[in-house]
């Protein structure tokens, strides 16, 4: 096994996880108990408790939940608008380019955190999750997604490859998916989204924490899931106060380090050979 199969076989795992944990997440938390209080992960397998007796896997699979398949969708979308990106450099559209190009400035300059929390604020209480906060958040990455792929295919050479390619014979379709797309934006394309996907997933706990730290309801999840910022702010009453949550914060930790462990070892195993 070659280090890309590692790679590929790593960032599979990693993301079969995430779905399997997604998958098993329970509609309700469990009810308050006590006696169970805080409890080690080898105490109570395989995470432990909370500080009110709640088994810490559903916290982790409940936060799965709620990122897993906006997060996903995300990470399509920014390289579906990269991919548009490089083909552009590659047929002759000077019209089209420059729309493009204006509308990308525009989008580009647009700060992302604000426009997001503003998104967040006018959805109505019925429609609040993380999949329109994810949709918005790939169309702000659009343009730098759109501006790297093209750069790539412009050192291609543009036009010209497509045309070289085109007096050996080549079909279109082999031409712009295969010699274009696959064999030269897959590393750039790949890597886009799988950032992006990690970025929706940390934007979706940051925006939990406020809302947990506020005591509101959350722009990204019904009242009855939890987040994996619940798991953080608990654990961060550890380093605070010194309160036996040590392992809780741990548990936050790593489930966040393995979102970064897929999303690296996805632009790993799509680098260019």
């Amino acid at each position: 096994m070659n280090r890309r199969h590692l790679y590929i076989a790593l960032a599979g795992f990693c993301f079969v996880t995430l779905l399997a944990l997604a998958w098993s997440a329970p509609d309700l938390p469990s009810t308050i108990d006590r006696s169970q209080r805080s409890l080690k992960p080898w105490e109570y397998w395989p995470l432990g408790t909370d500080m009110n007796g709640r088994p810490l896997i559903e916290y982790a699979s409940q936060g799965a939940r709620v990122i897993a398949i906006p997060s996903f969708l995300a990470g399509i979308l920014v390289a579906f608008f990269g991919m548009m990106g490089g083909l552009l450099r590659c047929v002759e559209w000077p019209t089209i380019q420059t729309m493009v190009q204006f509308i990308g400035e525009i989008v580009g300059a647009l700060p992302r955190m604000v426009v997001i929390l503003v998104v967040a604020l006018l959805l109505p209480t019925e429609w609040r999750s993380l999949m329109p906060l994810a949709v918005v958040w790939a169309i702000l990455c659009a343009p730098g997604a759109i501006d790297e792929a093209g750069a790539v295919a412009a050192r291609l050479g543009g036009t010209r490859f497509v045309e070289a390619l085109k007096a050996h014979g080549f079909g279109a379709w082999r031409i712009y998916m295969h010699h274009i797309v696959v064999l030269n934006l897959r590393p750039v394309l790949v890597r886009q989204g799988a950032e992006a996907m990690m970025t929706v997933a940390f934007l979706e706990v940051a925006l939990s924490y406020l809302a947990v730290v506020e005591d509101q309801s959350s722009f990204t999840h019904s009242d009855n899931l939890r987040s994996w910022a619940d798991l953080l702010k608990e654990g961060y009453l550890w380093l605070a106060l010194g309160i036996d949550s040590g392992h809780v914060l741990f548990v936050g930790l790593g489930l966040l380090g393995l979102v970064v462990l897929t999303a690296t070892a996805l632009g790993k195993a799509a680098e260019a050979r």
